[in-house]
């Protein structure tokens, strides 16, 4: 049996029993947390001095596009219409499962880096089964513990060709899949279901696509906005209807649904992915962290596409922290309210971007926590660099003023995959030289054009 012992770190437990620690320490056996306290000892087990490091829960990103991230940078300006045709109906076309194996193995080591140690991988460009087994393949090399979606394309439909919102999930690839590879749910990375959902689809699509999911007993993840622009408004009441709504099914955005389905999804025990970045400048509306909050609904966040955004953790539980305070200021100001206090707590940020996006995943008795028992997925905090130093409260230091740069180890079930500041993997920069030439042959087919800033 192998241990660890990391020491003399200001624990950010995220476990309510455990809290917070000024001087404390977690064992580690073999890929699980034994013990989290102070003064702890273990004959024969490795050490690490955390002195002066922050060491809490790694992040979990519960809505991330992984695919995407040989061609960062180029839909900054894009609108939702712009990333439609520019992304699904052009670049999305042209990836070869090479271009989708790269993709999701630098995507997920940037994700490791800055210490997220799971993610809902919404893998929607999977034009074949090798294109699956390519993006498997590049999550299980990179180490991360992921959800693997399994999506569908999304081109503009040729003359004569069906719509992709009329096609059914294929059932022939989850079954080879649930079958294959994923037969158990034990693994690193296990099996969920990427749909179109009642937004784009047929509803009798949705339901098919609803009902494979629960067959194979697999989370289903869809994007859904709602709102008049959606093909069926009313989607999430006809599944409700329908019986489809379960602790199984995510949704990720909907920001036009309304108070009653919102309450529909939490009487099922679904979740809602809310990627406050994304859905602000591709105006998809307020993002729902405050409607969430008010009902009971525990909030999840997710980085959404590096193709536009940078897939830092930190920025986007800021970026949903306080635009939602600014909401909540602004909501107080028109009541008439003195603005006497802030309506969020950085410790509940937190909560979003750790527990709660475990429990998306379906791992809230995994991961998500220090606690002992649970996998070991945690990361280490530099709490002596100029940006942090001096610490005086270790949860403000991390919602507010960490960044990726600070990331100094990370660990994945006992297994550590970041050290000093480096990450423990062979080859990376041949395999960024690779995805780099894969994202401009991509673009340079594509004939999109890159915007000058």
């Amino acid at each position: 049996m192998s241990k660890l012992l990391i020491k003399n770190a200001a624990v950010v437990s995220m476990d309510p029993s455990i809290g917070e620690l000024p001087e404390g320490d977690v064992l580690i056996e073999n890929d699980k947390i034994s013990a989290v306290g102070e003064n702890l000892d273990a004959d024969q087990a490795e050490t690490i001095d955390a002195s002066n490091m922050i060491l809490m829960p790694g992040f979990v990103d519960a809505h991330l596009h992984t695919w995407q991230t040989g061609i960062r940078g180029i839909a900054g300006n894009w609108s939702i219409m712009d990333y439609v045709r520019n992304m699904h109906a052009n670049l999305a076309t042209m990836y070869t499962p090479e271009d989708t194996y790269l993709g999701n193995l630098i995507g997920s080591l940037n994700q490791i880096n800055c210490g997220i140690t799971s993610v809902l991988d919404w893998c929607h460009n999977n034009h074949t089964p090798a294109h699956s087994d390519a993006a498997v393949d590049g999550l299980e090399e990179a180490g991360i513990r992921a959800l693997f979606c399994h999506g569908t394309p999304k081109p503009d439909p040729k003359d004569g060709a069906i719509p992709y919102g009329e096609i059914l999930h294929p059932r022939h690839e989850i079954e080879r899949l649930r079958k294959g590879r994923f037969s158990s749910d034990d693994r690193l990375v296990n099996l969920g279901m990427a749909i179109v959902g009642t937004d784009l689809s047929t509803y009798e699509v949705a339901k098919h696509d609803m009902e494979l999911g629960r067959e194979f007993d697999l989370i289903v993840s869809s994007h859904i906005w709602g709102g008049p622009n959606a093909k069926y408004p009313d989607g999430v009441n006809r599944m409700a209807d329908d019986g489809l709504l379960s602790a199984k099914f995510n949704v990720v955005h909907g920001n036009y649904l309304t108070d009653d389905q919102l309450q529909l999804l939490v009487d099922a025990g679904s979740t809602i992915t809310v990627t406050p970045e994304i859905e602000l400048y591709m105006s998809h509306a307020r993002p729902l962290t405050g409607r969430l909050r008010k009902i009971g609904m525990r909030p999840s966040l997710g980085v959404d596409i590096e193709s536009g955004i940078s897939g830092d953790m930190f920025t986007v539980l800021r970026m949903a922290l306080q635009t939602q305070r600014m909401f909540d200021n602004l909501q107080g100001i028109e009541d008439g309210k003195k603005l006497e206090a802030v309506s969020i707590t950085p410790f509940e940020a937190l909560q979003w971007a750790t527990i709660n996006g475990a429990y998306v995943l379906g791992l809230e008795d995994h991961i998500g926590s220090l606690t002992p028992g649970k996998q070991a997925d945690l990361m280490l905090i530099r709490a002596d660099d100029l940006n942090l130093f001096p610490v005086h409260n270790p949860v403000e230091a991390v919602v507010f003023h960490a960044n990726a740069g600070n990331v100094d180890t990370v660990l994945i079930a006992g297994k550590v995959v970041k050290q000093n500041g480096q990450l423990v993997y062979a080859n990376l920069r041949q395999k960024m030289d690779d995805l780099k030439a894969s994202g401009e042959r991509l673009l340079s087919n594509s004939g999109v054009a890159l915007e000058a800033g």
